[in-house]
């Protein structure tokens, strides 16, 4: 058994998949079909950071789900791989979509065209400049939450990412000024986020609201592989709760070490992350020693 992980956003770099997209015409097929389907020019953003668009979220989501699809369908044609080994799939925040759609729950017309979405809902969600997210290096989940609690503070735990790192979301002055707060309470690093907007938040519940009416009319396709939800950190193979889990997705925390957590819980040992970088690898390390983990990310990964 073998589950497959896909990142989020963050794990964006120019040129990622420039690589497949030379050695392999799949590649190339399924970048041009994304484009024909948005409407945007994918690979100028990707291979060249054209307009400096490549961190914008409006773009940042298709690339990133772009550039982890790809390498997923490559590995599957150019390896010995069995898919049929793969029972779980999951995925940080957008990487729960491209989760989707290699466990063909999902189309890629479909899901190319809910990420674009997405993507322009949560760039324009809130005024620039007004919300954003800072890491919090060195103390868990409940930690965070008691001081947050303690002390009244108007931001939340955007994302759990493992025991040492907790994004926080919020309005920028709240997140600045408990900066010191946290230093005292010995946070190691505080790290102001370079991101539009207070992601996973309150502050995107009216683009919540908006992407889920989209949901709704997805059509999910019935099969065996199971999704851990980024909502709740539950496994599912029912498209009902998918589908709902993934309509509250936008508005609250990605559940991250939780979801590592249930993957051990089911006994799961094998994890494959297909997507640009490694960052999930090392989330899930410093979450639990128990998995073997494989990264791919490169044509030299295969």
């Amino acid at each position: 058994m073998t589950t497959v992980v896909f990142p989020g956003q963050g794990s964006q770099f120019i040129g990622m998949v420039k690589d497949f997209y030379d050695n392999f015409e799949i590649s190339r097929q399924i970048i041009e079909e994304i484009e024909d389907y948005t409407k945007i020019d994918i690979k100028n953003i990707i291979f060249n950071n054209e307009g400096n668009r490549l961190d914008l979220t409006q773009f940042t989501q298709i690339s990133i789900f772009t550039a982890s699809y790809v390498i997923f369908k490559t590995f599957l044609k150019e390896s010995k791989f069995n898919k049929d080994d793969i029972k779980i799939m999951m995925g940080h925040s957008l990487g729960e979509y491209t989760a989707l759609t290699c466990s063909n729950k999902l189309s890629l017309k479909e899901c190319s065209l809910i990420l674009k979405k997405r993507g322009e809902l949560m760039n324009s969600a809130v005024e620039p400049n007004i919300t954003g997210m800072a890491a919090l290096i060195g103390k868990d989940a409940d930690f965070i939450q008691n001081i947050i609690n303690e002390n009244n503070l108007n931001i939340e735990i955007a994302n759990d990412n493992s025991p040492m790192q907790i994004v926080i979301s919020g309005k920028k002055e709240d997140i600045i000024s408990s900066k010191e707060l946290f230093e005292k309470n010995n946070i190691k690093k505080f790290i102001n986020l370079n991101v539009s907007a207070a992601f996973h938040s309150k502050y995107m519940l009216q683009a919540q609201t908006e992407l889920s009416k989209d949901i709704d009319t997805l059509n999910f396709s019935e099969n065996e592989v199971k999704i851990i939800s980024n909502y709740d950190a539950n496994i599912y193979k029912d498209n009902l709760s998918i589908k709902y889990n993934l309509q509250k997705q936008m508005a609250n925390k990605v559940n991250w070490t939780a979801s590592i957590k249930k993957l051990e819980e089911v006994g799961e040992k094998k994890i494959i992350e297909i997507g640009p970088n490694k960052v999930l690898s090392s989330l899930i390390n410093r979450i639990s020693k128990k998995f073997d983990i494989i990264s791919i990310n490169k044509i030299s990964d295969l």
